[in-house]
């Protein structure tokens, strides 16, 4: 797990920072691709027990990959979809405890386990979706989802 100098042990605090630091990054920013990758990189660096953070934007009526961190994933995915569809369906975050559970679940990296989807939306357009894989079964909680969202309300308004 990423520990910079000031390390919190608060996950609240920890999150916070992460959040002021991309802030830090997409200041004065204006390439969405550039922006993406240095999100997800930050993300991945931060949080542990995750095996992939990436993005996928939308294009017509699919989610394309975009900017991400981690093995090889799948380049498209219909809407309705899996998680990451889903979430773009239905415009709202996904946390899957066990992937194997959930229905049509496209298994792109077979370590994972858990999964986080949050949408991406300008306004009530959708953009695209923040996808976080763990190897760890109900890895993500309330706290995750909760700051995840926030985390995705600074990047929105530089994608």
């Amino acid at each position: 797990m990423f520990k910079p100098e000031n390390y919190i042990e608060s996950r609240e605090e920890n999150y916070q920072l992460v959040i002021k630091q991309l802030s830090a990054l997409l200041d004065g920013e204006t390439d969405r691709v550039a922006n993406l990758a240095n999100a997800s990189a930050l993300l991945k660096g931060f949080l542990h027990e995750v095996n992939w953070v990436g993005f996928y934007i939308l294009q017509k009526d699919e989610l394309v990959l975009g900017p991400f961190q981690g093995l090889p994933a799948c380049v498209r995915i219909p809407l309705g979809k899996g998680v990451c569809g889903t979430a773009a369906q239905t415009r709202k975050t996904i946390r899957v405890e066990d992937v194997h559970q959930f229905p049509g679940h496209i298994a792109c990296d077979e370590a994972s386990q858990s999964e986080i989807v949050l949408p991406i939306l300008q306004g009530t357009d959708l953009v695209g979706v923040l996808d976080i894989d763990s190897p760890v079964k109900n890895r993500f909680d309330a706290i995750d989802q909760q700051y995840l969202e926030k985390f995705v309300e600074v990047l929105v308004g530089y994608v």
